[in-house]
């Protein structure tokens, strides 16, 4: 049985049962299509960027993602109510990684770059919160992570599961028709001589960039529309991290 990694260490592999559950849920329960899957590297490390504007695009896009991956999930996912702590254990059964919001994680993201490291795919929603979905802000850990790494970063749009006019803590209707575009990947690198925090801020910026303008290509390829801005309430709040207290430097 998958524990809470400790001190930085990588989390487990994933239980079989917990990706066909993500299956079931993205083409049993919702109707969702792939576009772009040849742009995962099938070996070596990969990180996956996507953006976030419903509650179920976290266990979607773990069903859907061409590789087992491991997304950052806050910890309060994993503790609390009897169902909050149900639900958290299987979490940790998918290698899940719980992250604490409220301060920089090193440990969590430690442990993401331990995935890496040993030629796994992690997951990262930068934005954060869950909201319109655009992109047009992230976060740094994904940043710092992708500098620490190397790793290849592939941007993802979780697209229809939240449409423009639908109250922002609802579900999608049964058997609604979404879809996951993988896009090309990127790498961000630190410039010789570049300062730790300069080099940080401009792969937020790069990551950002890259992001959003997948997310804008996905939308008008498929036609389908963002929601409206919503609260930024996560109830689930899957692989989001919120905390821009990362380090700064580099190795």
């Amino acid at each position: 049985m998958n524990r809470a990694p400790v001190g930085g260490e990588h989390p487990g592999p994933p239980q079989a049962w917990t990706r066909a559950v993500g299956k079931l849920l993205a083409h049993g329960v919702w109707n969702a299509r792939v576009l772009g899957a040849e742009n995962v590297p099938t070996t070596g490390p990969v990180l996956f960027a996507a953006n976030h504007a419903s509650i179920v695009d976290g266990p979607l896009l773990y069903g859907v993602t061409p590789r087992r991956a491991h997304f950052l999930v806050k910890k309060e996912m994993f503790e609390g109510s009897l169902l909050t702590r149900f639900v958290g254990g299987a979490l940790l059964q998918a290698g899940q990684i719980p992250i604490d919001r409220t301060r920089g994680d090193r440990d969590a993201l430690q442990s993401v770059l331990a995935v890496l490291a040993a030629g796994g795919a992690a997951g990262v929603f930068p934005e954060g919160t869950r909201g319109r979905g655009d992109a047009a802000s992230v976060r740094s850990g994904i940043a710092w992570i992708a500098l620490q790494s190397g790793a290849p970063v592939v941007p993802v749009a979780c697209l229809g599961a939240h449409l423009r006019g639908e109250p922002p803590r609802s579900l999608p209707p049964l058997r609604r028709k979404l879809t996951f575009c993988f896009g090309e990947p990127f790498t961000v690198v630190k410039e010789p001589g570049v300062p730790g925090r300069t080099a940080l801020a401009n792969a937020v910026e790069r990551v950002r960039v890259e992001l959003s303008s997948h997310v804008l290509d996905s939308l008008q390829r498929t036609g389908i529309q963002l929601p409206e801005d919503q609260d930024g309430a996560d109830e689930l709040g899957l692989g989001e991290m919120t905390s821009d207290d990362v380090p700064g430097g580099t190795r």
